[in-house]
């Protein structure tokens, strides 16, 4: 049991600030980064009131800190593999060999998904497969709703398989790190993490998590009616996915309709006709996904896109003259050059919480939204005043063209087939990204450098090769990550300084009693499993790590298995879609929470009934 610590001012001051920080991420008043940031922001102004908590120059400390500086690393190491067609490359065959066997389908493509996930953000391999998936639900007429859960469970699964799969087990040394400065004299450090030391743990968790979707799949995952083969009738598409009708129409506004004067705002606004503008030729000049603001002139030919009944109202209505063929436009309309898709908006998105009409969409991309699948729900009305939500199915209308453009957006996931164009993909540099992921890797395991100093080398090195250009590189950084991740390491420091995890851990210990190490380092899985649920896993480690060495040295423990617990627990996140890729799968998916909670509440105690045992076993002194 640790020495009674007195509760001072300063720790008072600290648990002030940890309880605003878990507010305002559960409360979601602010972005989760944007609460860091202020956190981190108070933490600085504390001397100012007399609580000198934090040293001035650690309140920045965190931006250069070797976890921030790694997963930047790594996130341009992914992009890079993802521009030369590494990943597609890796997938084909282990898809193609998957057959058609619904259990055989979630074990190879949950395996590969899992591997993959251990070296590159877990929701960049998630985006990644997203298209495959789709593609092997249609062929093989398996319900994607049975293909996604699993893929994505393992996605994250996978990032508990070496030290860079997570920004936890990334963050994982350099709080260790903290916790062994304010050890007292005598007292031996903790030794640090290695790339794999994480690794069997991971790797049975990955097999867990595949058998439990093979054996219980059936009974778990939600059972939709399987997709028909895809097709390049445009309505059939829009009908069979999302409940509309109708076909591409070529109209001609005359000198005397009651449409001109009004522009294509004005045209989506009559929820009376569920139909939108695509194309629109004027003066010989052709444009698909003419602007909102683009106003109807006497001669203009326009495609409208909808059901046959409304468009025929719209016509009469606002007397217009409807051509049998669709003449001038019908190039432009043809499917070998434009058509309907799904594009799915990325969770980390700096699209989120935008609307259409504060970003232009029309005249951003060149492209039309149709609807907005979210939550299991088609919307079809008002689309330009609701905000963006990551993991929205959105119903486009473009050009091949502008869709390949899209395609290579980070903000976005192109959900359906069409004629790739492959725009700015480098498949002749496949060997040198290949060969700088080799060097990254060969440095973290035969050196002792640092984990920052590896991986940066093996990004810079695909940036002066040209793999990627050094603005794809800076785009390819989830900058979000980077300032939440940056903001709270001095949040750590200031738990630790002030002997907040001490007196933390002194009280768990006083309220537990004498029990077995095991069931402290259970404790400990199940606190950071909820933290993790109603904040960010980056958070919850934070301030989790300083209190588990606390309670493992009190309690005689070996501190060392108790932080590596955190870092691993806090990717057990399946019962909610809070965590990035469970928002990614759940429109493309049609889950709805209650799919979440019904095959996330049986994976998240598999998940601590794996991890206790392992680390007591195989890890613990």
């Amino acid at each position: 049991m640790t020495e009674a610590v007195t509760l001072t001012p300063d720790i008072m001051w600290v648990l002030g600030i940890l309880a605003l920080t878990i507010f305002l991420f559960v409360s979601e008043l602010v972005r989760v980064d944007v609460a860091a940031i202020t956190v981190m922001v108070l933490l600085g102004l504390s001397g100012v009131v007399g609580f000198e908590v934090v040293e001035p120059n650690e309140v920045f400390s965190g931006f250069s800190s070797n976890a921030v500086i790694s997963i930047i690393a790594v996130m341009i190491i992914g992009a890079g593999l993802d521009k030369t067609g590494v990943m597609n490359q890796i997938a084909r065959p282990i898809i193609k060999f998957a057959g058609n066997t619904e259990t055989r389908l979630i074990a190879i493509i949950s395996g590969t998904i899992g591997v993959i996930s251990s070296f590159m953000q877990n929701i960049g391999a998630a985006a990644l497969f997203l298209p495959a998936v789709k593609r092997i639900s249609t062929r093989t007429q398996i319900p994607l709703s049975r293909l996604l859960m699993p893929m994505g469970y393992c996605a994250i699964l996978g990032g508990t398989v070496t030290l860079v799969g997570s920004s936890p087990l990334i963050l994982l040394n350099d709080l260790v790190e903290t916790s062994n400065a304010s050890l007292p004299a005598g007292v031996d450090k903790i030794d640090l993490f290695r790339l794999f030391d994480v690794t069997p743990i991971g790797l049975v968790l990955i097999a867990t998590g595949i058998i439990y979707f093979v054996v219980l799949g059936r009974l778990v995952l939600p059972k939709t009616k399987a997709d028909e083969p895809e097709t390049t009738d445009t309505m059939s598409y829009l009908a069979k996915l999302y409940n509309l009708q109708g076909d591409v129409f070529q109209v001609i506004v005359p000198a005397n309709s009651s449409l001109i004067g009004s522009n294509i705002e004005y045209l989506r606004a009559q929820s009376n006709y569920k139909i939108s503008a695509v194309a629109l030729q004027r003066a010989g000049d052709i444009r698909l996904a003419p602007t909102r603001e683009t106003v109807f002139q006497a001669g203009d030919v326009v495609g409208l896109l909808g059901h046959e009944t409304d468009v025929h109202a719209f016509i009469r209505n606002f007397r217009l003259e409807e051509r049998a063929s669709m003449g001038v436009l019908a190039e432009t309309l043809s499917p070998t050059h434009s058509g309907v898709s799904e594009v799915v908006i990325a969770p980390r998105s700096s699209l989120v919480g935008k609307t259409m009409r504060e970003i232009r969409f029309r005249q951003r991309y060149k492209a039309t939204i149709l609807a907005i699948h979210r939550g299991g729900k088609t919307i079809t009305e008002k689309l330009s005043d609701i905000p963006f939500n990551g993991g929205d199915a959105l119903l486009i209308h473009s050009s091949w063209q502008d869709l390949s453009l899209l395609d290579s957006d980070p903000d976005f996931i192109v959900f359906s087939n069409y004629p790739r164009q492959d725009l700015g993909m480098r498949p002749e540099k496949i060997k040198l990204a290949l060969l700088f992921f080799v060097i990254a890797i060969s440095l973290v395991l035969f050196t002792d450098l640092r984990l920052a100093v590896c991986f940066m080398t093996g990004a810079i090195g695909m940036i002066l090769t040209g793999v990627l250009r050094i603005d794809e590189a800076y785009r390819s950084v989830d900058w979000r990550t980077v300032f939440l991740l940056g903001s709270l390491i001095p949040l750590g420091i200031a738990v630790e300084n002030s002997n907040t995890a001490a007196w933390m851990a002194h009280n768990v210990l006083a309220a537990l009693g004498d029990v077995p190490s095991w069931v402290l380092l259970a404790v400990v899985g199940v606190l950071t499993t909820a933290f993790t649920l109603v904040m960010s896993n980056v958070g919850a480690t934070v301030l989790l790590v300083p209190l588990a060495i606390e309670i493992a040295m009190g309690s005689g423990a070996d501190p060392r298995v108790f932080a590596l617990a955190v870092g691993i627990a806090a990717s057990n996140s399946f019962l909610l879609p809070t965590h990035q890729v469970n928002a990614l799968i759940m429109g493309p998916g049609g889950y709805r929470n209650i799919d979440f909670l019904r095959a996330g509440s049986i994976m998240t105690i598999l998940f601590l009934l794996v991890m206790v045992p392992m680390l007591t076993i195989f890890y613990a002194k």
